[in-house]
């Protein structure tokens, strides 16, 4: 399986002066756009040749396509959102390709389909992203995502008669969706691109409008702008009562933000006028709910660990009063339901809820089921319920309703599941990274690989940035690996927001490399604790997870037998350049700085390849539609990749076509592209059969009908 003849890249002659240092990028012609550059498209054709042969031929592939597939094969909710009597919830039989949205009038009323995706396109790539009812149900607005891209266009349907208004908007991107009573709503959208640059060029000049429905977008009102700042960007939200609109305003990635106030009971005397409420770019603030002039917000200023703070806009000096102080646990956000606030906390990256009065007393815990996730919660003032869900490794995700009144808590939606989530352990260590950190991960195993204490082909994932979370949820093409008596484990890396804002800033910037170092200290916990064969680590990580992958490829070759990187951040020099690249500077540093760039040079993938050093298998995968990490990363990449040397392993790429950087992705891709990590991971880590691993665990991972 390693006789494998690569194509022949080409290797231009490009040299670039970096603060004295001479930098050279062979294969720059790669960042051209596949879709409008023949060369680029057909090193990709002749590259998925080279893969597509290669992955055929591994043995486990067609059994894990199998399992997967059944491991999918469950009808799965999303959680209702209730407005006007009529409760919208997604639901997806099992193997569809995009979830339905349905609604219903009263929980007790019959399902009514609203919006099919699965009918839009023949691939199934084009999905259902977000969507929002009006206040009293009447409409409902969604935005539709198509080949995985980034760019959204909004589309409106009348709920009552199930047919779609004419309403069109495009040029849509990272945009809430806000109503305006059942007139309009606000949306946020870029300047339209020049030609054929809409996938590759920098995103400059969002803007809020207004649109009210029956108009053409050439007619929407500009609500909030900022010409003179065009790196700014801009999304509004409306409080439920429909008093208020909120703009908030960031730069870049981080949870900085201005917020600025919108009196819509004013708007025909003052217009879309936006009053500061916070102004400086300095901390998170993320709306809970406003009733009337009041305002309900966590925020972490003041409190790394967020608290839950209020404000009269109606009193004579409007302040800000602390309702709920800040605690050891995280508190991530936080709703008001009925005459309740919900809050929801994070402990050691795992969830929990409280239920408290509306002036933070008197609350009591909502018991979770073990280690998870909770999420939801959402709700009006003066509703009698709210929603929310909860998942973990071991099992998909439920859906409980909550009365307000009573604290009763009963399962509105509960998969049917083709295997028993007993059969598997949940359990969380803490491992000591270089410099003394204790740094927490999740270890997952069937409960008889756990109990014989086994040592086996182990997964390890990882991301460690943006203030980014990770947190236990279910996956079936995990599950597929941990019953064919494979182990996986989820480490919470520094540069995440599992502990505040110390947490995230010790990861990012100059302290980057601390991430690499948790992330394989994770690695050498997992074999000297006899959980991961010593020649049987893998890893895997997307996004800013690729580029954790490939730096520690880069650092650390011999630890590890196989590597996936997927959408991963690989030329840390130019990131920067294309589509939303410019907003990663707040975690990356700016490249043309010469103190980021010393730092940015010592960790890039794409430049830190150790020629003529033993590497493991590398499997990169992404996609010609990514249009936020571009796919020339990957492609740079995988190049200098194979042009070294670097051992008799495999250093392969997967490009996927019309699947963007993840969300979206049609079911029928992601069963392919699971299969395809698995077989590749199991081949170079010496994961047995799963008839075998059923036999020696006396049937206990013998799979159900």
């Amino acid at each position: 399986m390693t006789d494998i003849t690569y194509p022949q890249t080409r290797r231009d002659v490009v040299v670039e002066d970096h603060f004295g240092e001479k930098i050279a990028d062979p294969y720059r012609w790669l960042e051209d756009d596949v879709r409008r550059s023949p060369a680029v498209e057909d090193w990709v054709r002749q590259e998925n040749a080279v893969t597509g042969t290669y992955l055929a031929a591994l043995p486990h592939r067609g059994r894990f396509q199998q399992r997967i597939r059944a491991f999918m094969d469950y009808e799965r909710f999303g959680i209702p959102v209730k407005a006007g009597g009529s409760y919208f919830y997604t639901r997806n039989t099992g193997l569809q390709n995009q979830a339905q949205l349905f609604m219903r009038k009263g929980l007790g009323g019959e399902p009514r389909l609203l919006i099919d995706p699965n009918a839009w396109a023949k691939d199934g790539a084009t999905a259902l992203d977000a969507w929002e009812p009006s206040q009293k149900g009447s409409y409902l607005l969604y935005s539709v995502q198509d080949g995985g891209s980034d760019w959204r266009v909004l589309r409106v349907v009348d709920v009552r008669t199930g047919k779609p208004l004419a309403d069109e908007i495009y040029w849509a991107k990272f945009t809430g969706l806000a109503w305006v009573g059942e007139e309009g709503f606000l949306y946020s959208r870029f300047p339209e691109p020049k030609e054929g640059a809409a996938f590759q060029s920098l995103n400059y000049d969002q803007a809020i409008y207004f649109h009210r429905l029956g108009t053409a977008q050439e007619a929407d009102e500009l609500v909030y702008a900022t010409p003179e700042k065009p790196e700014l960007g801009h999304s509004a939200e409306v409080t439920q009562d429909g008093r208020l609109a909120l703009i908030t305003s960031h730069v870049g990635t981080d949870a900085r933000y201005e917020v600025r106030v919108v009196d819509l009971s004013r708007r025909g005397r003052d217009g879309w006028k936006a009053t500061p409420l916070v102004t400086g770019f300095t901390d998170d603030w993320k709306l809970v709910e406003g009733a009337g002039r009041k305002l309900w917000y966590v925020t972490n200023r003041d409190a790394p660990r967020y608290r839950l703070v209020g404000i009269d806009l109606g009193a004579a000096k409007p302040q800000w009063s602390e309702i709920v102080a800040e605690r050891e646990d995280i508190l991530e956000r936080a709703g008001i339901v009925g005459d309740r606030l919900v809050l929801n906390y994070m402990r050691d990256a795992a969830s929990h809820a409280e239920i408290l009065a509306l002036d933070g007393r008197t609350g009591k815990t909502l018991s979770l089921n073990g280690i998870g996730t909770a999420s939801g919660f959402r709700g009006r003032p003066g509703d009698p319920e709210t929603f929310y869900a909860f998942t973990s490794f071991n099992c998909p995700a439920s859906i409980y309703r909550m009365d307000l009144a009573t604290g009763e808590t009963t399962p509105f939606a509960t998969p049917k599941m083709c295997y028993d989530p007993g059969a598997y352990v949940v359990e969380q260590r803490f491992f000591t990274s270089k410099d003394g950190t204790r740094v927490p991960m999740f270890i997952v195993r069937s409960r008889a690989v756990a109990k014989a204490g086994l040592a086996v082909p182990t997964l390890l994932y990882g991301y460690g940035g943006f203030d980014v979370s990770l947190t236990p949820g279910f996956s079936a093409t995990r599950m597929a690996w941990l019953e064919a008596g494979g182990a996986f484990a989820l480490a919470n890396l520094r540069g995440g927001g599992e502990y505040g804002r110390a947490w995230h800033d010790a990861g990012r910037r100059e302290n980057k490399q601390n991430v690499f170092d948790d992330f394989i200290a994770a690695g050498e916990f997992l074999v000297k604790q006899g959980i991961a064969k010593k020649d049987g680590l893998a890893i895997q990580g997307g996004s800013n997870g690729g580029l954790l992958v490939g730096a520690v490829v880069n650092q650390r070759p011999d630890l590890f037998a196989a590597a996936v990187a997927q959408v991963g951040v690989m030329d840390m020099l130019r990131f920067d350049r294309f589509t939303a690249g410019r907003y990663w500077t707040d975690d990356y540093g700016h490249p043309d700085r010469e103190a980021d760039y010393k730092v940015l040079r010592a960790y890039s993938p794409y430049h830190n390849i150790r020629d003529g050093a033993v590497y493991p298998a590398i499997l990169v995968t992404t996609a010609d539609t990514d249009d936020r990490v571009v796919p020339g990363h990957s492609f740079k990449y995988t190049a200098a990749l194979q042009h070294a040397d670097l051992g008799a392993k495999p250093r392969l790429i997967r490009i996927e076509t019309r699947a963007g950087h993840g969300s979206g992705k049609p079911t029928d891709k992601a069963i392919e592209e699971g299969a395809d990590i698995l077989a590749f991971l199991a081949q170079w880590t010496g994961l047995t059969s799963m008839d075998e691993v059923a036999s020696a665990e006396g049937g206990s991972g013998t799979p159900r009908p």
